[in-house]
């Protein structure tokens, strides 16, 4: 019972109870086999949910109608313009790394000027932008595939006993992200200004320098996604961000984070992006029709959904 009451009091762990189930059930239809394969592999392809699942929850957490939906984009400008200024040499790897982040930034000062400047709904914004940024991301990588350079390669395919060293990283940044969020300024402004923005503008946040920030942020970070997934994948290409759409606002949502702002919870992104993977790879073990996947998906998450139960908006 207190085990069950602590799962109550802490919706954000229902992500994990149903990632570990998904496992089980996957497991059990194989026969026991390939278990901790599949556990390597959810562990790789969850790190790139979590990194830009951070950045969607800062947005989210900002209150009704803040959402990233440039992310996809932003993934694959960062990823071409990584690649191709690396060019697959070694020793140009941070200048590669500094080029993605680069474009990240540019992408999030890009977005909150069409938010702030000309008023644009920020759903309506980052949606925009994402058409010029894809466009920008065409024109400049023209479709071409460049592999990595070698030591990056190998560096977001390693793994230290079964474990990507990857995710032993990001983990590492999840922390750091966890201790802006509720011991810094910036991240308890944040909060403030989801939980009630005039509130928090009469209390002498600086909201728009804020929110302004979270944008940069949000881009930054799925600029850094880009980047490494460019070099886990053997290169870049035109359709590596389309999966991170939907993929970095379901994170948010069924880690435990409120859509009506005001409430965050990082340590459920990794649950949520572990479900979302296990879900895909048990489908696909049981071997459904595409239609039947999709309908199953839905279904799964929005029944997790309801058992986290969500925290009511604040006002």
């Amino acid at each position: 019972m207190t085990m069950l009451r602590r799962i109550a009091d802490k919706p954000w762990l229902w992500s994990f109870v149903a990632a570990f189930a998904t496992w089980l059930a996957t497991i059990a239809f194989t026969g026991g086999q390939g278990g901790e394969q599949l556990l390597t592999a959810a562990f790789t392809f969850a790190t790139f949910f979590v990194i830009v699942g951070i950045g969607q929850m800062f947005v989210i957490t900002l209150g009704p109608g803040n959402v990233d939906l440039s992310i996809p984009a932003t993934i694959t400008l960062a990823g071409s313009v990584a690649m191709k200024v690396a060019d697959t040499q070694d020793s140009m790897i941070l200048l590669s790394l500094v080029a993605a982040l680069a474009c990240g930034l540019a992408v999030g000062v890009f977005n909150y000027a069409l938010i702030l400047i000309l008023r644009i709904p920020p759903i309506i914004a980052t949606l925009s932008s994402s058409f010029v940024v894809l466009s920008t991301a065409i024109a400049y990588g023209r479709g071409l595939r460049i592999k990595p350079p070698p030591m990056l390669a190998d560096f977001t395919t390693a793994q230290v006993a079964g474990v990507p060293v990857l995710a032993i990283c990001v983990a590492f940044l999840a922390a750091v992200m966890g201790v802006v969020l509720h011991r810094t300024v910036y991240g308890r402004s944040v909060i403030a200004i989801g939980q009630n923005q005039r509130a928090a503008a009469l209390a002498g946040i600086k909201v728009e320098r804020i929110r302004f920030m979270t944008y940069v942020l949000s881009a930054m970070l799925a600029a850094l996604c880009g980047y490494l997934f460019s070099g886990f994948s053997g290169g870049s290409s035109l359709s590596m961000g389309e999966q991170y759409l939907l993929a970095s606002i379901a994170v948010v949502v069924i880690g435990g984070t409120s859509v009506a702002g005001g409430n965050a919870n990082l340590p459920g992104l990794w649950g949520a992006a572990l479900f979302l993977f296990l879900v895909q790879s048990m489908l696909n073990t049981y071997q459904l029709s595409a239609g039947l996947r999709y309908l199953a998906t839905g279904l799964i998450i929005i029944a997790v959904i309801v058992l986290a139960g969500g925290e009511k908006a604040r006002r």
